[in-house]
């Protein structure tokens, strides 16, 4: 679970393990990873298919390219901004890949993203560190969760020191410093002040209770007192901290994190994985790194690879949206999916005699024993992002969204946040959002960390061109040889 979502943050089962193990893709059967693979390779798109990949991609874009605040290059929270807007950082590591993107696809020129990603990278170098409680934006190369839009500062006394959201924001750092690889005075500068940011980050002075890296830290509360551990989207965070040309963690880090996988490792709907409720978690370190057939010591032991891991939590997803256990509207075989996302707020409702307790912001999941939280609200991120794990199914669910509710959920930047069709409480009035008739309550706003994946994984499913980018990192490649990976593209790019 992030620090945001920590702050504000049956006969199916059978017919499912029947069809897993006869498809193969279950661990009897996961001899052959080039096999397992072949299963996920984009098919050739239909024309409604491309087109609707087209614009939902521009529609994305813009998102980050025109939201952003382009005097520092901080891109927000929510947007539209509300009574108080604050910028994300993680969502900053989308957007400064985003501009990436947008040059391969011809939304903007090379110069321009050039000019972007200049403004951003210096905000971020040269941003005040240090203990102030009011007056800095990070300490010991990390930067607070969420920063005021305006003057780039912490936002509030409130708001931590956040390990995995600093490692979302590096994510596009890195990706800038590989991608802007022409021999222009712009462009190494790009490569000096990633490297710069980058280099700062102090990976061991964040091992509060070594070899594990804490959540955290606050200079009134000090270090928040959870690490990264389990099976999440920390993931990144330890292959960025084992790269680390200047305070890298040993590897021991590696191991300590996924000797923490054995209350992960289950069974859900039909599929054995690593589980993690909400789909973000299978998704955020996957938006960079290309973990198709390269495996670590555990996943060796598994005979998968974490791509693989990521297509069965979508496929235990759709089941479980299939069985829909609570009877709510729209689940079904195309709609499935559920995420961290805004939700309606705090309201209590009888729903075919049970009791609902819905949620504003939240992470919704579904997964093993005890971790399942679902309050009806989906969001169209859950599914979109997971493209390249389950192409036809999530291409399905787009084109069904589409038609079933279009205008009402799909608007100017996208797809809006989340939406929940099963809301219907009399009287009620969400702090946020609209009650729009068959579409229940919607969103009236995105969020960068939701936009971000279906950008990057929409792209990474139709070329692969974040994941070919990122590959060429030494930093990338040496975080994740230093946690004991192997295989694939990672031994064809030490034989060269």
């Amino acid at each position: 679970m992030t620090m945001g979502t920590f702050a504000r943050k049956s006969l199916v089962n059978v017919f499912f393990a029947l069809l897993v193990a006869a498809a193969g893709w279950g661990p009897a059967c996961a001899g052959s990873l080039a096999d397992a693979h072949a299963k996920t390779h984009a098919p050739k798109l239909s024309a409604g298919d491309r087109a609707r990949l087209d614009d939902l991609e521009r529609r994305t874009f813009e998102f980050f390219w025109k939201t952003t605040n382009p005097g520092n290059g901080l891109a927000p929270d929510h947007f539209p901004l509300r009574e108080q807007p604050f910028a994300s950082i993680a969502a900053d590591g989308f957007a400064l890949t985003a501009y990436g993107i947008g040059v391969e696809r011809g939304y903007i020129t090379r110069q321009q993203a050039i000019e972007r990603v200049l403004t951003t990278l210096k905000f971020f170098a040269d941003a005040p560190q240090g203990t102030s409680e009011d007056d800095d934006t990070g300490y010991r190369g990390f930067f607070y969760h969420f920063l005021d839009m305006r003057t780039g500062k912490r936002y509030g006394r409130w708001v931590e020191l956040s390990t995995v959201d600093t490692t979302l924001l590096l994510g596009g750092v890195l990706f800038c410093q590989t991608y802007f690889d022409r021999d222009t005075a712009q462009e190494r500068e790009i490569r000096q002040l990633a490297d710069t940011i980058y280099r700062r980050v102090d990976w061991t002075w964040a091992q509060a209770r070594p070899p594990l890296i804490s959540m955290g830290w606050t200079p009134g509360g000090q270090f928040i007192p959870h690490d990264w551990t389990g099976y999440d989207e920390g993931m990144l965070i330890y292959i960025l901290a084992l790269g680390s040309p200047t305070h890298p963690v040993k590897p021991d880090a590696w191991k300590a994190w996924t000797d923490t996988y054995s209350r992960s490792w289950g069974t859900f709907q039909g599929q054995t994985y690593l589980a993690f409720a909400p789909l973000f978690g299978h998704q955020y370190s996957h938006a960079w790194v290309d973990f198709r057939g390269i495996q670590d010591d555990y996943m060796r032991g598994k005979g998968i690879d974490y791509f693989i891991n990521s297509r069965r939590a979508a496929l235990a997803h759709q089941a479980y949206a299939i069985a829909n256990p609570h009877g709510f509207k729209g689940y079904g075989k195309n709609v499935w999916g559920l995420t961290a996302s805004d939700g309606p707020g705090h309201f209590t409702w009888v729903h075919n005699g049970e009791t609902v307790h819905f949620r504003g912001y939240s992470a919704r999941g579904a997964g093993l024993s005890g971790s399942t939280f679902d309050d009806g609200t989906l969001a169209p991120t859950a599914a979109l992002a997971s493209i390249p794990f389950t192409p036809k199914r999530s291409l399905a669910v787009l084109d069904t969204l589409r038609k079933r509710y279009g205008k009402a959920i799909y608007r100017e930047y996208g797809f809006t946040d989340a939406f929940n069709p099963s809301f219907a409480i009399k009287d009620a009035k969400p702090k946020h959002g609209d009650l729009i008739p068959g579409a229940g309550w919607v969103d009236d706003a995105y969020l960068g960390i939701d936009q971000g994946p279906i950008l990057l994984m929409i792209e990474n499913y139709r070329s692969g061109f974040v994941w070919r980018v990122m590959r060429r990192n030494p930093y990338i490649r040496r975080g994740l040889l230093r946690a004991g990976f192997r295989g694939g593209w990672l031994d064809k790019a030490a034989a060269h």
